[in-house]
């Protein structure tokens, strides 16, 4: 792993639990969604650091209420609970990946799975919400527009996504590679 990616990596926790944080403080009225953007080569090592947050944040800070959710697992289980997964497989393996994509745009809109975290808990009554496995939902899910169907629903709750990419503050660029002038709005977890 690269000495910048670990300091980075060793300033998430403390940043997680401050007050600064958690509380909104500095943002100018602006949502408290947080982007943290690391080289999509170093997946492996971030997921660890994941689980290593998610044990330790309850440790920094009991009273916590988080989240973290894996989008590709969430898909994968919404699918399930449809009784759509079975079918997507089969449809992908006999039609294509174009089938396939066309036939889960309808579940899989952002604005159906911002309610998915409703409706699971994973958004609301949190004091925060980690958000990971975006490279590996991908294309099924784009992360800038299901962020953006967060957005009514989250309110004041800090949203952290672990994002496999470039992020310039303005601009998701997905594994560093994909351009889409995905413009969004949230700040930089760790510059």
């Amino acid at each position: 792993m690269d000495e910048v990616l670990r300091e980075r990596l060793n300033q998430i926790l403390p940043r997680l639990v401050s007050d600064e944080l958690l509380g909104g403080r500095g943002l100018g009225n602006e949502i408290a969604f947080y982007v943290f953007a690391y080289p999509p080569e170093q997946e492996l090592v971030v997921r660890e650091h994941v689980t290593f947050l998610v044990d330790q944040i309850p440790r920094k800070k009991p009273d916590l209420r988080f989240k973290h959710v894996n989008l590709f697992d969430l898909v994968i289980e919404y699918l399930g609970e449809r009784k759509l997964l079975d079918r997507a497989f089969e449809m992908q393996k006999t039609k294509g990946d174009d089938a396939l994509m066309k036939a889960l745009k309808a579940p899989l809109h952002p604005e159906k799975l911002a309610r998915v975290f409703v409706d699971k808990g994973l958004a609301e009554d949190q004091d925060l919400v980690l958000l990971s496995g975006i490279g590996s939902a991908w294309p099924l899910v784009r992360s800038h527009t299901l962020l953006t169907n967060l957005h009514p629903i989250m309110g004041n709750t800090p949203l952290v996504m672990f994002f496999p990419g470039d992020y310039d503050g303005q601009y998701l660029q997905l594994f560093g590679k994909l351009t889409n002038n995905n413009y969004y709005r949230a700040f930089r977890l760790i510059p």
